[in-house]
């Protein structure tokens, strides 16, 4: 994780890389300590483009991009701002979004296209904790989507599969019953 000082540094750090992440906080506050350290133990373990910038003496980066509270997470791709998410996250949402960042990356260069996958449970459901730890083992990012608590997805997902038992994955569309490792492996490329 580096610090930024200007507008200028962060245009050039922002050059020839796919994907950056650019954290504005104000030192001090709760929220934004909050956020700078929940990403500084995340970022320590990936090999990511994560910059920082306190806007206390960076005044020049938020008026920019219309940034008009922090702490906000600026997400770059290819030196464009794409998307931004404020507040305090917790780790395992910026280990989330890190994992995707990765994935991404490590598909892209392989020549094959990223899978959207969204896998359907409940959590006392073992086979639903067996298939989700597969995932991650795989280094597959995926939504999860609670069933139990989400009436409205329970539905739906009856609706789309006829089916009403969990864990069900869907894959760029494709939908897969249970835990299927040979059918998840070949929709997933794996």
């Amino acid at each position: 994780m580096k610090s930024i000082q200007s507008y200028r540094e962060l245009q050039n750090e922002l050059k020839g890389k796919e994907k950056a992440y650019v954290l504005l906080y104000k030192k001090g506050s709760e929220q934004s300590d909050c956020a700078f350290q929940n990403l500084s133990e995340v970022a320590s373990t990936a090999n990511l483009a994560v910059f920082v910038a306190d806007v206390v003496s960076v005044r020049d980066i938020h008026p920019v991009y219309g940034i008009t509270t922090v702490p906000t997470l600026m997400i770059f791709e290819n030196g464009e701002l794409m998307s931004t998410i404020k507040g305090c996250q917790d780790k395992e949402f910026v280990q989330s979004l890190f994992t995707n960042a990765i994935y991404q990356a490590k598909v892209k260069a392989e020549g094959k296209s990223p899978k959207r996958v969204t896998v359907y449970s409940t959590p006392t459901c073992t086979w639903c904790n067996t298939l989700k730890s597969w995932l991650r083992k795989n280094g597959i990012p995926f939504t999860d989507v609670d069933v139990s608590r989400d009436i409205h997805a329970a539905q739906e997902l009856v609706q789309r599969t006829g089916q009403q038992g969990v864990p069900q994955t869907e894959i760029n569309g494709q939908w897969v019953i249970g835990f299927d490792q040979k059918r998840l492996k070949e929709l997933l490329e794996i």
